[in-house]
């Protein structure tokens, strides 16, 4: 589905901008990001003018991320069964219609620290119907080999909009007042709705098997819950961004508490970690060849809570932003391995919707921390709460580097071996459930191994779309051994024909050797009988 890929070396750090709509859409994005940096810096120090509370100040940092939280799933399942280019294209008008309103109310000198949580909550809204449909797009735009310099080009997109946008956005505020900094943030989501008219996405085929909200739902569910190597990268991001998220809960008070530094200090420290982002992007590759995944998040780990340690000593005000470019390194390693094995390990069928849960994780950590974080700080000190927080990341740093992250290698094209259902008579798609049998001969001195076998099996059947699974003997001959599993309906289980990739076939096949006899094992599907099949 990629745009005309061109040969690229697939080992190259921006091999990905070899491909000439993922280019424009890249740098369509750095300056919406910017925008979007633009108008969070001003409602972050427009709310500290408004209250000193450090839990209103958490606030607005919660307020931005709690909808991932609550809409990330949902927002998943629309970029997976809606046109994802026109989805965004919504999107982004309705984010432009935030910084309207915010601009609208600064330049009537209306603000209040409800109505900048409210437009801000408003805001993440927008942003977590959009995060999941950016992110499957990405194997849209480029061919697999190299997606992982995409990906890794995202998060350096990000980061030279932090480092950009937040001190032109201390600068617009403090030149210009919040007006024209939230007329900044307008402005770039007209260039970002532009790029997007102008890529014009290829047409899919007409899909008799196009899934509806609430089966996809179900069906997105269903993978993330067998899915072993998504939970222990969800695990992963949750412990990680939950300690982490206290630095950026509490920045705000330390640039003008504890630093004593105004709106364009504060922009000036955001974008120091932008900047140290670039820097950690620049980095990345030469770190990957010295440490896996896994070290690279203790890494990360270890960086950022010596920060959060520095902070907390009240540090010069020339030496915070250099700690905060050590700070971005950290950052830009931490969400590029984990969103990278991410992507790798999820099949195209179900992508935006396991990156939602992924985002879900991501965003509630972050959420939920800046809340907690914030609570604390009121009851202890900022200081104290940095100090806690860098001490708990640590500790769950080493605890967690025990937590292997999956190496993403499957190969989860689709295969296409499954030979298609026989059928007597048309079967209507919503006919269900279904119970599909294989029926094998098992050696009993080799059950042991072959139910080892048809475990890794069971979980890929039901990570593709069964919702329950067993095994079972006849009473009467133990040598065969019958697998079934129940899907929820006849289309349901056509699109499982569709999903299985060439590593569940792989499974499959070691499965099958275990099976004796001159014919392979024998498939049977069973149909709930409908109403007038009963009578």
């Amino acid at each position: 589905m990629s745009s005309a890929p061109n040969k690229t070396d697939a080992g190259g750090a921006f091999a990905a901008l070899g491909q000439s709509v993922f280019t424009v859409l890249w740098m369509a994005t750095i300056l919406g990001n910017t925008g979007t940096f633009i108008r969070d810096v001003a409602s972050s120090w427009l709310v500290t003018d408004l209250s000193s509370a450090p839990a209103a100040v958490a606030t607005i940092q919660a307020a931005g991320t709690l909808p991932f939280f609550l809409l990330a799933i949902p927002a998943g399942v629309l970029s997976d069964i809606f046109d994802r280019r026109k989805l965004l294209i919504g999107v982004q008008i309705l984010l432009a219609c935030v910084s309207l309103t915010l601009m609208t109310l600064a330049s009537l000198d209306l603000l209040t620290v409800e109505a900048l949580i409210g437009l801000t909550f408003l805001g993440g809204i927008g942003a977590a119907l959009a995060a999941p449909a950016w992110q499957a797009v990405v194997p849209e735009l480029v061919p697999r080999e190299v997606l992982k310099s995409a990906v890794a080009l995202n998060s350096l997109g990000i980061n030279i909009a932090r480092a950009i946008g937040p001190a032109l956005g201390g600068l617009l505020l403090a030149g210009f007042g919040a007006a024209v900094t939230y007329g900044a943030d307008v402005a770039s989501y007209v260039l970002v709705i532009s790029a997007l008219l102008w890529w014009k996405r290829p047409r899919g085929e007409a899909d008799l098997l196009k899934e509806n909200f609430a089966g996809a739902f179900r069906a997105g569910l269903r993978y993330a819950r067998a899915s072993h190597e998504l939970h222990i990268v969800l695990l992963r991001a949750g412990v990680f961004f939950g300690f982490a998220s206290a630095v950026w809960a509490l920045l705000p008070l330390v640039a003008r508490n504890l630093l004593g530094g105004s709106a364009g200090y504060y922009g000036f420290l955001l974008g120091a970690i932008g900047l140290g982002a670039i820097g950690g992007a620049f980095l990345l590759p030469a770190l990957r060849r010295r440490l896996d995944a896994d070290g690279l998040i203790l890494f990360s780990a270890v960086v950022t809570a010596l920060v959060m340690a520095i902070l907390a000593l009240r540090p010069p005000e020339a030496m915070a932003p250099v700690a905060l470019l050590f700070l971005g390194m950290a950052w830009i390693v931490a969400l590029t391995t984990l969103n990278g094995v991410a992507q790798q390990i999820l099949p195209n069928w179900v992508r935006g919707r396991a990156l939602a849960i992924y985002l879900t994780v991501f965003n509630g950590a972050m959420a939920a921390g800046s809340l907690g974080w914030g609570v604390v700080a009121e009851a202890t000190g900022i200081p104290q709460t940095l100090l806690i927080a860098a001490a708990g990341l640590l500790v769950a740093g080493v605890v967690m580097h025990r937590v292997k992250l999956p190496r993403g290698e499957a190969d989860l094209v689709a295969s296409n071996h499954w030979p298609e259902p026989l059928q007597a008579e048309p079967v209507a798609h919503d006919r269900g459930p279904v119970l599909i049998t294989i029926e094998y001969r098992i050696d009993p001195a080799r059950r042991t191994a072959f139910l080892h076998a048809l475990s890794h099996l069971s979980r890929e059947r039901q990570k593709d779309g069964a919702y329950n699974w067993g095994v079972t003997e006849d009473s009467s001959d133990p040598a065969t051994v019958l697998e079934w599993f129940f899907v929820e309906s006849w289309a349901e289980h056509l699109r499982q024909h569709k999903r299985v990739s060439k590593a569940d076939a792989d499974l499959q096949a070691a499965t099958h050797a275990f099976h004796e006899g001159e014919q392979a094992p024998v498939v049977r599907h069973f149909i709930a009988l409908d109403h007038h099949k009963r009578h």
